[in-house]
C-alpha cells in the first residue's frame, strides 16, 4: 500500500495550482488531504473519479474552514467519518477507512497559533485522540494514523528550534505528547527510514515568502504506523517539489 498525506490549503486553491495534474501521475494507491476547506460538491470530483479514484469527505460545519478527505484506488471495505467527539467532528478533523485488517485514520489536528483558546483546545483534542486510537488499537491493531500533525517533535524536525521554542508547534508540552504518542506502540514511517536526514521538512510559513527557497521549514506531517506494521515499512519520503499549498505531500510504503 503507498499511502500520501497532503494538507492541500484549500483543496480549490490546490486545483488552480494544479493539484489534479499531480494526481494525473498517481502518486499513491491512497491519498489523504487535510484542509480541504470544501464540501465535495463544490469540486471537479468527477475527474478524480475519471482517475480511478473512490473519494471520502468529512468537512466541517463551517464553510471555507478544515475538512478531510481521502482518494483511494483501494476501495475501503468500512468508513467512518469522525470520531465521536463532538467539537472535533464538527470541525471535520478525523476520517478512517479499513482496507482488510488494516485501518487509516486521516487526521488534522487543531493548530493552536491563533491565541491561548485554540492552544487549550489543542491540547484537548490530543488527549482525546490519544484515547480514541488507544481504543481503537484493541479491536484494529494495525493502525497508520496520517495527516497534519500541527507538532515538529525534535530539533531536527524544525529550521530553527530555538527561536521557535515559544512557537505553537514546538511547544514543550506538545512534544512531550509526541514521545508519549511514539512510545505507546507506534513508529513514525520517516524516521524509520531517515532517522538522521536533516533539513526534510513538510511545512513553510506564508508569511515570508523567501522561507521555503531557503527550505526555513518545519516537519509537521506525519504518516505513523503502530508496532504491528512497523517493519513492513519499506520507503518514506518528503516531496517539497510539489508546491500545490503551503505543505507539501509525504510518502510512505507498507509491504
Amino acid at each position: 500500500m503507498r499511502v500520501i498525506s497532503y494538507n492541500v490549503n484549500g483543496i480549490r486553491s490546490a486545483i488552480n495550482k494544479g493539484f489534479l495534474d499531480w494526481l494525473q501521475t498517481h502518486p499513491a494507491d491512497v491519498v489523504c488531504l487535510q484542509e480541504t476547506k470544501a464540501v465535495q460538491e463544490n469540486v471537479e470530483y468527477r475527474k478524480i473519479e475519471e482517475m480511478g479514484y473512490h473519494h471520502h469527505w468529512f468537512s466541517a460545519q463551517k464553510k471555507g474552514y478544515s475538512g478531510v478527505a481521502v482518494f483511494t484506488k483501494i476501495k475501503p471495505d468500512h468508513v467512518e467519518y469522525g470520531n465521536k467527539l463532538e467539537q472535533s467532528d464538527l470541525e471535520g478533523r478525523v476520517i478512517r477507512a479499513d482496507f482488510g485488517d488494516i485501518t487509516l485514520i486521516n487526521a488534522y489536528f487543531p493548530s493552536g497559533t491563533s491565541g491561548d483558546e485554540r492552544q487549550t483546545y489543542k491540547y484537548q483534542w490530543l488527549d482525546e485522540f490519544f484515547d480514541y486510537l488507544q481504543q481503537l488499537r484493541k479491536s484494529r491493531p494495525r493502525l497508520i494514523v496520517v495527516g497534519d500533525y500541527n507538532i515538529a517533535h525534535r530539533e531536527i524536525d524544525i529550521h530553527d528550534p530555538k527561536g521557535n521554542k515559544n512557537s505553537s508547534g514546538f511547544l514543550p508540552d506538545e512534544r512531550k505528547w509526541m514521545d508519549k504518542f511514539l512510545s505507546s506502540g507506534w513508529v513514525d514511517t520517516f524516521r524509520a527510514i531517515n532517522p538522521e536526514t536533516t533539513g526534510a521538512y513538510s511545512w513553510w510559513s506564508q508569511r515570508f515568502p523567501t522561507v521555503r527557497l531557503q527550505n526555513k521549514g518545519w516537519r509537521i506531517d506525519y504518516i505513523c504506523v503502530t508496532d504491528a506494521l512497523g517493519k513492513q515499512v519499506i520507503d518514506a519520503k518528503i516531496y517539497p517539489d510539489v508546491k500545490h499549498s503551503d505543505h507539501c505531500p509525504i510518502y510512505a510504503e507498507i509491504k
